[in-house]
């Protein structure tokens, strides 16, 4: 493996943030050109990005310091196997929502785009530094820079509700990671004299101590954005904000960058070797199959079509840290692969939700009788998404589902694989009967007597906008490519492994 000195990994975070002055100036008064500045970022940015694959898939990693403070204390950039499928995942995702943005904002006539543009530009600068950070400080300080830029995100309608939702989303994250996650780092940097991240682990060779057993948790609950039960709170709180935002934190960003924190720690810091000696794995495993179910049982209670999303996000993204921490080939392979299949199928799902309130103004579930026949692309496309989050073959969730069970076994862990397959039947509970209403439960109370018409509703024919709809059949459609062919995924997640 050669390590190989190159401006690109710094060039990938920055192009965003270049866009944002652009962005600005442009602003309300030239709105063609504001948002043609976001979709050229995002095209170079993914371009940057997918340059650095053929090294990276040769077993190379890419390195960049960009600044260096005092011994083993810098900001620097590593590309590797996982932080390139993170950043894969993300700056496509970027393109695609900036697309559905153009269409959700101006159908609905939001105020405030310049800076909603603005504030997702400095968003995905901040989830490209987290996945190409070299060392637990680079990646503070990006974990830090998002958190920051997504509260303006959350609380962009500017209610009561979505003001309380973005003080929620503030204190929840950045209190836990200025004492649970900045401890954590600090008896890491105390340890060993360095937070660099290594491919078997930076602790491999160190005595196992109850201390690195309990800075452990200082990571996993620290890194609140993981959204592990019980700092989760945050998360369905945040769906105040506009459905691209929801698809933002929930599919492309925010919480990705937890489960992908995570990964680095259970990885390159601990590694497999300190995590087996500490059994932290088991316990950790344990720990977020109570995630797992809990957040899926109250999924099932939930009628808004949102929070019904927010809860099953809680419930995959712990799937992901399931497979690292079962510390088994198929099962960190589960996990990690999971991290692509879950963004393409749950923001296909929140952009779902976004068209069902652009053009039917719907957000609960017990108003989507026979919305199927009136938005069909939509529903289609709902419909797809969800049988990748249940696992049903050939769509995506299938591949890590697979994967996962497989590790289970290999950890003869039996009753984690009673968890992945009652979390199955949870999953399919809470998503199946919204395709049933949908397409074939038939209208019983004419439409003039429903709770949320208003008076010559019934005269207006319901027409899909384009502009959401073409972004959700997109990523619908490659959720179901990459179950057929996820070879990408699975190649650079045995190189993480390997």
């Amino acid at each position: 493996m050669q390590t190989i000195l190159s401006i690109k990994p710094m060039l990938a975070v920055l192009t965003s943030l270049l866009a944002v002055p652009l962005i600005l100036l442009t602003g309300e008064k030239r709105p063609n050109l504001r948002e043609s500045w976001s979709i050229l970022a995002g095209i170079v940015k993914f371009s940057l990005v997918i340059s650095m694959a053929p090294l990276i898939f040769s077993g190379h990693t890419i390195e960049y310091t960009l600044v260096t403070f005092y011994q083993g204390i810098d900001i620097k950039f590593r590309v590797d196997a996982l932080g390139l499928i993170f950043a894969t995942i993300a700056s496509f995702l970027w393109i695609v929502t900036t697309f559905y943005s153009i269409g959700y904002m101006r159908a609905n006539k939001e105020h405030a785009q310049t800076r909603y543009y603005t504030c997702f530009a400095i968003s995905l600068s901040a989830t490209i530094g987290v996945a190409f950070s070299a060392n637990l400080i680079t990646l503070f300080v990006f974990y830090e820079i998002l958190s920051l830029a997504t509260v303006p995100l959350v609380g962009h309608k500017e209610t009561p509700e979505g003001i309380e939702g973005a003080k929620k989303y503030f204190l929840y994250l950045m209190s836990l990671s200025k004492t649970l996650l900045l401890s954590g780092i600090i008896i890491i940097y105390i340890v060993a004299g360095t937070t660099d991240f290594k491919s078997y682990g930076l602790l491999q060779h160190m005595q196992a101590t109850p201390l690195l057993f309990w800075a452990f948790f200082l990571f996993l609950f620290g890194l609140a954005k993981a959204a592990i039960m019980p700092v989760h709170n945050w998360l369905p709180s945040a769906m105040v904000a506009p459905t691209p935002v929801s698809a933002l934190l929930h599919a492309v960003a925010v919480v990705k960058v937890g489960v992908f924190s995570i990964l680095r720690v259970v990885f390159n810091i601990y590694g497999i070797d300190m995590m087996a000696r500490l059994h932290l794995g088991i316990t950790t495993a344990y720990i977020v199959s109570f995630t797992i179910l809990m957040a899926s049982f109250i999924a099932l209670s939930k009628d808004n079509l949102k929070a019904r999303l927010a809860y099953s996000t809680i419930s995959q993204l712990s799937y992901i840290i399931l497979g690292a921490v079962l510390l088994t080939p198929a099962g960190m392979a589960g996990g990690i692969v999971h991290i692509a299949n879950h963004a393409f199928s749950k923001i296909t799902l929140f952009f779902c939700a976004g068209s069902l309130y652009t053009t039917a103004h719907k957000t609960e579930i017990s108003e989507l009788t026979a919305i199927g026949k009136k938005m069909p692309w939509t529903m289609t496309a709902f419909f797809i998404a969800s049988l990748s989050m249940i696992g049903v073959p050939p769509a995506a969730g299938f591949v890590s589902k697979w994967y996962l069970a497989l590790g289970a076994i290999q950890a003869n862990q039996i009753p984690i694989l009673m968890v992945l397959l009652v979390s199955t039947v949870l999953n399919a509970a809470y998503f199946l009967p919204i395709t049933y209403k949908a397409f074939f439960q038939k209208e019983t109370v004419p439409s003039h007597f429903l709770p949320n018409h208003h008076e010559g509703e019934e005269h207006v024919e319901i027409k899909e906008n384009l502009m959401v709809v073409i972004p959700l059949v997109l990523t619908a459609i490659i959720s179901l490519i990459i179950g057929i062919f996820p070879v990408y995924f699975l190649t650079l997640a045995q190189e993480v492994i390997r």
